[in-house]
């Protein structure tokens, strides 16, 4: 009796792993972004906090410009996702409380830290392993919010 071979195919795991590729590669860009730009230098950072020079407020405005626009070509263009709903921002829902707070908590680790968490991945990879210590503290503090989700006010 002869033994057939079957065809061999790419995993089905690998296929969903490259699906996240695109992802990947965007990620690296914003690294590579982020260390040339210098919006990653702990002494860029500093000096935003101490109002000592125009260089992060210049790059966070210029992503709050290109956000606007973007955000204003999707609605006029009418843009929608996979499942057919409208792209853009969603209706508010009432309360400020908690974007005081949360911006309160995520500005003071930012300045006490010196990284935004946007790079931790990108300074580690530039070598400086001392961030390996940020990136533990916010995976702690993501998986603490995860405890402590249904009891926060949302």
């Amino acid at each position: 009796m002869q033994q057939t071979l079957k065809p061999t195919y790419p995993s089905r795991r690998f296929s969903q792993v490259l699906a996240y590729a695109p992802y990947l590669l965007a990620g690296v860009a914003f690294g590579i972004i982020a260390i040339r730009s210098e919006i990653s230098s702990w002494y860029r950072i500093q000096e935003m906090f101490r109002f000592g020079s125009f260089h992060m407020y210049g790059v966070i405005g210029s992503a709050v410009l290109t956000g606007m626009i973007s955000l204003w070509i999707i609605r006029r263009l009418g843009l929608k996702d996979k499942q057919g709903r409208a792209l853009g921002v969603e209706e508010r829902e009432p309360g400020w409380r908690r974007y005081i707070y949360g911006g309160t908590i995520f500005g003071l680790g930012w300045g006490l830290v010196g990284a935004c968490p946007g790079p931790i991945y990108a300074l580690i990879g530039s070598g400086f392993l001392s961030v390996a210590v940020v990136l533990l503290g916010a995976l702690l503090g993501t998986f603490t919010y995860g405890l402590l989700q249904r009891r926060l006010p949302h």
